[in-house]
């Protein structure tokens, strides 16, 4: 496995190419420049919304700015990211944070004024042919009429927003920054344990190496947790208050007003799941077996269950993602041949460096991949992953006009998570040893007990504490650890143990601070186990489907994007089709490890 030590040593040929946005320094600033004197002017059309000619003309203007000042965000976010803490780079996310700030500000008169209209005033707006290409994006506002604010009322929550809506950086602050959770020997070698290399130590397989790193972490988080609470608390009761200003019951009927989806989907989800957690506890019982543990605790469920050491270098790993991907077609493949050659990806790790791994997206540029690779089986399904995000986008924007060039989280994530799919079964297929096979399944089984299984427990849960709030009580750490621990009894059953900090895992999910996201992950691998599923079977029709799948904008709802792959999400069988999914992969993992 080769090592850097810091970005220069790393070649070319691993690095991302940035130059797509900017070609130097000069030209991002000279960019910025001219995007901060349009942001000045936009609010010039004010009044626009009496008349077509002007709207139209507000509407690409508007559509355009966003999509400049969306290039300097993301641009200033993976120069930062690929060197950490430089002055420079933290300077140009701060202007950039201000102009998003002035943009909105400008702006802010706009929807207010729009949903003044009578519903024959809107319509007519319609008379002329100008405004069809925008019809969608203003249905989409006007439809929130009853939820908008005047501009001088907007302004001020935009305002207050802005300076203190700051609870999850005050949490990872303290998480990531100001606690000390003491040293492990590992090797004779004296470690500092953190939240970033806390996993290592829980892939160790010294189960003393493993019980003291879990132990000296939590009993630092537990140290804090009323803090934590009181952040959280705070949290969910800004959100909520924000969405009743917007006349809104509270922030869930806000979650699902923005989804346009009913309840039914989540009461479905949920039902779905909670009837099946027996599945979840045969995968933990899969777990005993193969690693000889007659208890399984808390701190075990990161052990590997395959031995494949083998090394992939970023050649192997990309041709081997290229190949589990040929099922998908030629036009697919060549989009996925675009982003390797183009060199799209940023590869290696090296102190400094953030860590982790995501595709980030603007709505007129190709997008970029960040990863920390590893040479596992690991970093090979995080490019595939993360592949899945930049080809989806692609085909979002060679057939959307600029304005429809995104797409809901809750839709996203499924072109990911089937690529990881379609790599299990390749290397269930191909792999070329047994424990090859293995890693293979092991790999998306993970992936679906976190994003399924996972997902939806802590989903519940912060639906659960919401509604504490709501009817006007208060989150603390001792509510927070209870419904921990009852969620988990409901889901572990007696397959894990109980360990005494088994309800401090609230304290590390950030998700808890981005309304509702982790139900987007669970919708998400429920489809996309659909979708891999019937292109593993041969289903001849479901490759053209995908692909107009992976076409839609956001000038479509969610509901109407899945039925292109004909998925209804209030159907249960959606779900039950994903359990059964995860199912067959344990027994396959069974087949393959009892195997000669």
């Amino acid at each position: 496995m080769k090592k850097y030590k810091n970005r220069q040593e790393v070649e070319e040929k691993y690095k991302w190419d940035l130059t797509e946005f900017y070609k130097d320094e000069n030209d991002f600033n000279e960019s910025y420049k001219k995007i901060c004197s349009l942001v000045k002017d936009i609010f010039k059309y004010k009044g626009c919304t009496k008349d077509s000619n002007k709207l139209h003309e507000f509407l690409v203007t508007y559509i355009n700015v966003l999509a400049e000042i969306e290039n300097l965000e993301v641009y200033a976010y993976m120069v930062n990211d690929q060197e950490l803490g430089k002055s420079d780079s933290i300077e140009k996310l701060n202007k950039i944070v201000k102009l998003e700030s002035d943009f909105n500000i400008n702006t802010n008169f706009f929807q207010p004024e729009l949903l003044k209209l009578t519903i024959d005033e809107y319509n007519r707006l319609f008379e002329h042919d100008k405004l069809d290409e925008f019809k969608s994006f203003l249905d989409k506002i006007y439809r929130e009429k009853e939820h908008t604010l005047s501009e001088k009322e907007q302004n001020i929550i935009t305002t207050l927003l802005s300076s203190t809506n700051n609870f999850d950086n005050i949490s990872s602050n303290l998480i990531n920054k100001e606690s000390d959770y003491g040293i492990i020997k590992l090797d004779g070698e004296e470690i500092e344990l953190a939240p970033t290399n806390y996993r290592l130590f829980l892939k160790n397989k010294d189960v003393n190496v493993r019980r003291e790193a879990y132990t000296k972490l939590n009993s630092v988080l537990e140290r804090n947790s009323q803090t934590y609470a009181s952040l959280l608390n705070n949290y969910v009761t800004l959100n909520n208050n924000n969405s009743k200003l917007h006349n809104f019951k509270n922030a869930w009927d806000e979650k699902l007003f923005n989804l346009n989806l009913s309840n039914k989907v989540f009461e479905n989800l949920n039902k779905s799941c909670e009837k099946n957690v027996d599945i979840l506890q045969k995968y933990f019982k899969l777990y005993k077996k193969v690693l000889k543990l007659d208890e399984l605790h808390t701190y075990d469920l990161s052990l590997k269950l395959t031995n494949n050491d083998k090394e992939y270098s970023i050649d192997d790993a990309t041709n081997l993602v290229r190949n589990s991907l040929s099922v998908l077609g030629d036009d697919y493949v060549s989009k996925y041949d675009y982003i390797i050659k183009n060199r799209h990806i940023d590869y290696c790790q090296y102190k400094g460096k953030q860590s982790g791994g995501y595709n980030i997206s603007s709505l007129n540029r190709n997008s970029r991949i960040l990863m920390s690779y590893n040479y596992d089986i690991d970093s090979v399904s995080t490019i595939a992953h993360e592949c899945g995000h930049n080809v989806h986008h692609q085909y979002i924007m060679e057939n959307n006009p600029l304005q429809y060039s995104s797409i809901m989280t809750i839709v996203s994530e499924v072109a990911s998570l089937t690529n990881e799919c379609l790599l299990s079964n390749y290397l269930i297929e191909h792999g070329k040893t047994k424990e090859e096979k293995l890693s293979g399944i092991e790999n998306i089984m993970n992936v679906f007990v976190s994003n399924f299984y996972g997902a939806i427990r802590e989903g519940k849960m912060e639906q659960d504490f919401y509604n504490i709030v709501d009817n006007g009580g208060t989150i603390t750490n001792d509510v927070l650890n209870d419904l921990s621990i009852s969620s988990i009894k409901k889901y572990y059953g007696d397959s894990v143990v109980d360990d005494y900090y088994t309800k401090n895992g609230w304290i590390r999910r950030s998700h808890y601070y981005m309304n509702f996201y982790l139900y987007s992950y669970a919708i998400c691998i429920s489809v996309a186990s659909n979708v891999a599923s019937k292109i593993i079977n041969g289903d001849k029709e479901i490759l053209n489907k995908y692909k107009k799948f992976l076409s839609c904008g956001s000038s479509k709802w969610p509901k109407d994007i899945f039925k292109e792959i004909d998925i209804d999400l209030e159907n249960e069988d959606v779900y039950l089709n994903a359990i059964k999914y995860f199912n067959s992969l344990i027994d396959k993992f069974n087949e393959i490890y009892d195997s000669e």
